[in-house]
């Protein structure tokens, strides 16, 4: 059941519809990830308390209303840069810099609201109207912000996946075992060969709204594909195969969580885009395919 949207604890007002969860044990992470630096293993039984989660990221629109109301300027837009998928940039422009992989550029006043940056000419990006497509090149510090702002948190690794997995034990996707179930496009993943082409069989090139596709069983929206989410944990690979409840992560690190993979992920390079995928961030990473959805306090 989710709650309706209202007055948040910090004073900002949100449209997030929040999704009661009664919590309990599941089964986390899994024994076959495609890429061992990651840390899905191993497959472990871990509980959580009672929570509330978002059904879907928080979209533009909303941080829009964040900002009008404090003011508040991202990482991004402080820095005056930010990066931005190599398809998105009109093929003449040079655009030094890469993020970890050669198809990033490091473009000028990209932000939140110009996630292409600015292309003389183009004034609009890819997402035009798309106030309800998940906000992007959003830094910790900057969805920390909005939490505050919000009366609400990040979400726990744990509580992430649990939300994420839809009830569904030891399954790879929020639906079931297969990317596209029944030939349906379940989620906001590249199509064709990767980086060079995109054919967009999903029916979107960058990001898709956050209420595309179906819900998983509990009411979730692209846990996978679309935006990778940010959690509150340090990362680690380190985990006991013992029980646990309520893990927090390690107390100490310079690299943060994030869950779900984005549109970007293609079986043929990463295949990041299950209810147990992972990476390690540095929390000042800002990039056009991140973003993060709220939990309710505790």
């Amino acid at each position: 059941m989710g709650s309706e949207p209202g007055l948040a604890q910090g004073g900002g007002r949100i449209s997030a519809r929040m999704i009661d969860l009664a919590g309990g044990w599941f089964r986390m992470g899994a024994d076959d990830g495609p890429h061992p630096e990651d840390g899905e293993g191993p497959a472990r039984d871990v509980f959580v308390d009672p929570f509330a989660l978002a059904a879907t990221t928080v979209t533009v629109a909303e941080f829009a209303a964040f900002i009008a109301d404090t003011g508040y300027r991202t990482l991004a837009e402080r820095t005056g840069t930010s990066f931005v998928f190599q398809s998105f940039r009109d093929p003449g422009t040079a655009c030094p810099g890469a993020a970890q992989a050669p198809w990033w550029r490091q473009v000028a006043g990209a932000c939140w609201h110009a996630p292409d940056g600015p292309v003389p000419g183009r004034p609009e990006s890819h997402m035009a109207g798309g106030s309800d497509h998940p906000v992007t090149h959003i830094a910790r510090e900057d969805a920390l912000a909005y939490c505050r702002w919000s009366g609400t948190r990040l979400p726990g690794e744990a509580e992430w996946e649990f939300a994420a997995r839809g009830t569904l034990v030891g399954q790879p996707f929020p639906w079931g075992a297969v990317l596209e179930e029944g030939g349906e496009h379940r989620s906001n993943v590249w199509q064709g060969t990767f980086p060079a082409r995109n054919t967009a069989e999903d029916g979107f090139a960058g990001t898709a709204p956050v209420t595309a596709y179906r819900p998983n069983g509990l009411g979730f929206f692209n846990m996978t594909g679309n935006v990778w989410e940010w959690v509150t944990d340090r990362f680690t690979t380190l985990h006991s195969a013992r029980p646990v409840k309520n893990p927090a992560g390690p107390l100490n690190g310079t690299r943060f969580v994030a869950k779900g993979g984005s549109y970007l992920c293609h079986a043929s390079y990463c295949a990041r885009y299950r209810t147990s995928s992972r990476q390690a961030l540095a929390p000042d990473t800002t990039t056009g395919n991140l973003g993060f959805r709220v939990a309710g306090r505790k």
